[in-house]
């Protein structure tokens, strides 16, 4: 047993998840592995955004496969455990596992960190074969392969945040071919190793253009299908997880209608929907909903992408953070250079970091976590321009019209044509919603904001569902080449009204005040028009 060789590490981890009260069991995940044992096509790399429980699946299968520990505990409760291969696999296998992600102390040098694995590894099998005598001088390869060898002794590779390297600061281009070429040594062509499990962020194609790891079958989550539902929640895994919390803890506060607003959205090439897997556990964790992905990050973490292409890129901003959809040609990561410059590349690299994702042909902000974010880029950072500007004016717009003051809320939406911009042609009520979007972007801290909401007979633009249950609730309804009176008697007729009934909270029926505002423009006049009607004062 040794760090790498046969630790009992995964095994531990994955203990830990397997006794947490939200666990959800994806161990057959191990299935579509074990028919690749000792075949041709026996390398895989998972990539997938960060927290969507790669980690948890290298420990599973670790756990699994090695010798280091019986884990028939673990398993013999879980679906693996009826697969016709489970007792030949279990336990049965020489695990290397290796996490790029671990560091040596005071690592400041790409051969620091390597000889850590390097040596370590060495280590493990001379002290695993003694009897060999084996050369700690040799290459690790050498040494694995003089045991193949000798004792006919195969290996299986699983390796977590394999691309982790290259986001340390004193990696340079040189460091990143050396590495590049100890994986391959270590792995291509070698008969030692039985199967290759290999996770990461980003695909191998991002940094090796040639024909290092081409070994590997690379799997992501926007246009591969192929273990889709092993990372991520599926609606029904959430179903099950959430009937848990409602039996478990004594006063809950969150509804099962948050959980996908806020987590769920992001889309496979299966078709299927999945959830932010570490978002929806430390919610229910907490009875509390919160930005717990992105808290790690701040909204920089966008901006990083965005920053050399502001002028091409904030219209479509402005348009994701009022719900639409922005068309690209998906290249997975697309550029394998250091600079994003296209916006199908930059869009591509955030699918591939989960901050937007992909679905018939378009990309889209998924959820509320990251809209929360979204909004907070808009309204921080200036370089955006003109979207930046009217984002700051939404904390004057909300009082505006919570206040009755039309007059205002009119000079408001009339800057927004102070601009040649696009985006604010106002062809057709799309344009109208991103710069209403925009205008009111302050209220997302007050309201719950849906669009397209079904209400009452139709579908209805806007709702602003209040936070706090005696604050004003509002009704948006937006027309071009029209009224806003005509908007006002839309919501009246199609009594939209009615889905604030027991919308706050999901528990009892919302008693505040409720007001209806119309909102229209002329695109022969340019000009905009607002009304606000009273539909019923608060109870």
């Amino acid at each position: 047993m040794g760090i790498f060789l046969n630790s009992k590490s995964p095994c531990a981890d994955y203990r830990e998840t397997v006794s947490d009260l939200y666990f959800v069991d994806k161990s057959m995940l191990i299935t579509e592995l074990i028919p690749a044992l000792e075949k041709k096509n026996r390398f895989f790399c998972i990539t997938r955004p960060r927290r969507f429980g790669k980690s948890v699946m290298a420990n599973m299968i670790g756990a699994f496969f090695s010798k280091a520990v019986d884990s028939s505990g673990l398993f013999d409760r879980l679906a693996i455990a009826k697969h016709r291969s489970y007792s030949e696999h279990l336990n049965r296998h020489n695990v290397i596992y290796i996490d790029f992600s671990r560091m040596p102390e005071d690592c400041d040098s790409y051969q620091s960190y390597i000889s850590r694995v390097q040596n370590g590894l060495k280590e493990d099998l001379i002290l695993e074969y003694p009897a060999l005598a084996l050369d700690p001088a040799k290459a690790g390869w050498d040494i694995l392969q003089q045991i193949f060898e000798k004792q006919g002794e195969k290996f299986i590779f699983v390796i977590d945040e394999w691309d982790a390297i290259f986001h340390r600061s004193f990696i340079r281009e040189t460091d990143k071919e050396k590495y590049l070429a100890f994986l391959r040594n270590l792995l291509k062509d070698q008969v030692y190793a039985e199967l290759v499990y290999m996770t990461g962020v980003l695909p191998i194609a991002k940094y090796s253009s040639g024909s290092e790891l081409n070994m590997f079958l690379e799997y992501d989550m926007a246009t591969k299908k192929k273990f889709s539902e092993y990372f991520g929640f599926s609606n029904t895994e959430v179903d099950i997880l959430f009937e848990i919390y409602q039996q478990e803890t004594a006063h809950p506060e969150i509804s099962r209608k948050d959980l996908g607003l806020w987590y769920d959205g992001y889309c496979t090439a299966t078709g299927k929907r999945l959830y932010n897997p570490r978002s929806v556990i430390c919610a229910l964790t907490d009875n509390e909903l919160s930005n717990y992905w992105t808290s790690s990050g701040p909204y920089d973490e966008i901006f990083y992408y965005i920053r050399n292409n502001i002028e091409n890129v904030r219209e479509d901003l402005a348009l994701m953070a009022a719900g639409e959809r922005i068309p690209i040609i998906l290249q997975g990561y697309a550029a394998v250079e250091d600079e994003l410059e296209t916006k199908n590349q930059i869009y591509s690299a955030m699918v591939v970091y989960g901050l937007l994702t992909y679905e018939d042909g378009a990309v889209f902000i998924p959820n509320k976590e990251l809209m929360d974010k979204y909004n907070e880029l808009l309204i921080t950072n200036d370089s955006l321009g003109y979207v930046h500007r009217l984002a700051k004016e939404s904390e004057k717009m909300l009082a505006a019209t919570l206040s009755g003051e039309t007059k205002t809320m009119t000079e408001i939406l009339k800057l927004a044509h102070d601009t040649e911009s696009p985006i604010l042609s106002y062809n057709n009520e799309t344009e109208l919603s991103a710069v209403v979007n925009l205008v009111y972007l302050v209220a997302r801290d007050k309201y719950r904001v849906e669009r397209e909401d079904k209400a009452g007979e139709g579908f209805v633009d806007f709702i602003f569902y209040p936070e706090r249950r005696n604050a004003v609730g509002l009704i948006l309804e937006l027309k071009v080449d029209s009224t806003p009176e005509e908007a006002i008697c839309q919501i009246k007729e199609k009594n939209y009204i009615l889905r604030f009934t027991g919308k706050v909270g999901e528990k009892e029926k919302y008693k505040g005040k409720i007001l209806a505002v119309g909102i229209s423009y002329s695109k022969k006049t340019k000009e905009h028009r607002c009304k606000i009607e009273v539909l019923r004062e608060a109870l």
